[in-house]
């Protein structure tokens, strides 16, 4: 059999903790006080029966030393209260209530009075409870008997074990309450700490902790806020890094790529094997050219996540990217352009388009449908293609930087793995997302969602 699982949280833990420990210490006070309260209240009861069983034992014998005077007699004179008296005289026994007699005295007790020592014992009836006395009558021949009921004790017993409980169950109940209470105060800097680094995943860089005067915290929120600065410091020196080699390779490149001009104009002077190498040194230089933009780019996006702030319409937007392309314009089918209006940068957004079809023209022969839909508060831009499609494991490494597919990887294929990366980094900056997916045309289907901007 499987046990049904635990409360999993740690708030909820802490309250259930609370409460089980509350319940605990009621239930071991409430049991503690019930037991000592019973047992002193029937010891009272039983040591006051007993007396008032001797005290009547004494004034019956008394009775009894007058002549003539018979046991029944004496006997209705015997005010008990609401207990009642047998007596055995001889092989006779009379009672002072027709509902009580012989039968209601244990056999047990009647064999230790028998033997002349006194005696008590609580029985079981039909009207409840009873305690009953026995003693020798000393110089009288008689064996006394008092049966005192026990039901109005066993009332207050149970009264007492009602409020008892109740006290235990409002004492649980108080003690879940502090436990939510305390819980709020133990979580409440977890939640801090976790809201400081949701937003500083989300790039906000300049997040701290506030100072606290708890020396239980003071520790955390100084290492944390100390691990920020140092995280804040190796994102700007890695991006002013990336920066400044793409800033500083761009000068040689261009002369490179110039003096590679030169040579080109006059390739028909070249040699066959010459003109080999300078087709390979043309196609390098392109393909470090595209690395180092692509480079540029990520170094902008790191430097300045948020860059400007326009509407855009996304549709309008892969319309002019494909007409720029040469790429046929039957490729794209999209919602009216007021329906796929978002906020951003309509540079980034447009290199962002622009590295998916040109994904799926390196890795795929190109793209064979593109969509531009609004779906639920999203505008998602889709970019399918019918090429081999991508492992569902590489599905999400794909947007990594500097990663790239098994074919790309063996050489096969141009690139440097920054193009996507670029795509993910701008979904992200714009508060969207991209992913991967399984195409309708048998590839694989690239997308980019953004929120949508209400009309």
């Amino acid at each position: 059999m499987r046990l049904a699982p635990g409360p999993r949280g740690l708030r909820a833990r802490i309250v259930v903790a609370f409460g089980a420990a509350t319940l605990l210490v009621s239930a071991v006070v409430v049991v503690t006080t019930f037991l000592l309260a019973r047992g002193y209240l029937l010891e009272q009861r039983e040591s006051s029966a007993t007396r008032t069983a001797f005290s009547d034992a004494e004034l019956l014998r008394s009775r009894l030393s007058t002549a003539g005077t018979g046991v029944g007699d004496a006997l209705s004179a015997i005010s008990s209260g609401r207990a009642d008296v047998v007596v055995r005289s001889g092989e006779s026994w009379y009672s002072s209530s027709l509902d009580v007699g012989a039968r209601d005295v244990p056999e047990s007790l009647r064999e230790l009075v028998e033997a002349g020592s006194a005696g008590r014992e609580r029985v079981s009836s039909a009207q409840g409870p009873r305690l009953v006395i026995g003693l020798p009558v000393a110089g009288a021949d008689l064996d006394f008997y008092k049966v005192a009921p026990l039901g109005e004790l066993q009332s207050v017993l149970r009264t007492l074990a009602a409020v008892l409980g109740a006290a235990a169950l409002a004492a649980t109940v108080a003690g879940a309450l502090f436990g939510v209470w305390a819980s709020r105060r133990v979580v409440q800097p977890l939640e801090q700490v976790a809201g400081a680094a949701a937003r500083i995943a989300a790039g906000e860089l300049t997040t701290r902790l506030e100072p606290t005067d708890d020396p239980d915290l003071v520790g955390i929120v100084s290492s944390f806020n100390t691990m920020v600065d140092a995280l804040s410091m190796r994102i700007e020196r890695d991006a002013r890094f990336v920066g400044d080699v793409s800033h500083e390779l761009r000068s040689p490149l261009t002369s490179l790529v110039t003096s590679v001009e030169v040579l080109s104009a006059r390739r028909d002077e070249l040699s066959p094997r010459s003109q080999q190498a300078l087709g390979l040194v043309e196609e390098q230089l392109s393909r470090f050219r595209v690395t180092l933009d692509d480079l540029l780019e990520l170094a902008r996006l790191d430097d300045d996540p948020t860059g400007e702030d326009n509407r855009v319409a996304l549709g309008a937007l892969v319309r002019e990217v494909l007409a720029a392309s040469g790429r046929p314009a039957g490729l794209l089918t999209a919602d009216d352009d007021g329906m796929t209006v978002v906020r951003g940068d309509k540079q980034r957004l447009e290199r962002a388009v622009r590295n998916l079809l040109d994904n799926a023209d390196r890795h795929a022969g190109g793209a064979c449908c593109v969509g531009v839909h609004r779906r639920d508060g999203s505008v998602v831009l889709t970019v399918d293609d019918a090429g081999p499609g991508i492992p569902r494991e590489d599905r999400e490494r794909i947007f990594e930087r500097f990663v790239r597919g098994p074919r790309a990887a063996r050489g096969s294929l141009p690139g440097a793995g920054l193009g996507l990366a670029i795509v993910a980094e701008t979904a992200t900056r714009h508060g969207g997302a991209a992913w991967c997916s399984s195409s309708p045309c048998g590839g694989a289907r690239l997308n980019l969602s953004l929120p949508a901007e209400e009309s």
